[in-house]
């Protein structure tokens, strides 16, 4: 089993940053991908990063403005968000699993284990 814990939301105006962590703990594996979803009222989940092996990955609408990083010592990981939108409003998830398929890497069910989810909240 694998616990992963997020944190670092909140409310935030628009044009401001934001940074999520997520510590993975227990049987956690290099071979994991370390993802990012979130999730609006009334919306599926959508997928926001990755970090797969070397690989980064982003969605469109986050690109330029979202950076992964991890902090190998405190076995963390996190997404860095600038220059939020209102739009980037929603619940996001930290999630992880095995990933055989780069084509994989967007789809929710592919991923194992999620985190409890942090709110984002950007006003305009």
């Amino acid at each position: 089993q694998v616990q992963l814990v997020e944190s670092g939301g909140g409310l935030v105006q628009a044009g401001g940053s934001l940074r999520l962590s997520c510590a993975p703990s227990g049987r956690t594996s290099s071979s994991y991908t370390m993802g990012w979803f979130r999730q609006a009222p009334g919306k599926g989940r959508e997928f926001v990063a990755c970090w797969s092996g070397a690989s980064t990955y982003y969605a469109d609408s986050v690109k330029g403005r979202f950076t992964l990083s991890r902090d190998n010592d405190k076995n963390t990981v996190y997404l860095q968000m600038n220059s939020l939108k209102p739009e980037d409003t929603a619940v996001y998830y930290c999630a992880t699993g095995l990933i055989y398929y780069v084509t994989w890497l967007t789809w929710p069910g592919k991923y194992d284990y999620w985190g409890q989810g942090t709110q984002v909240t950007v006003s305009s």
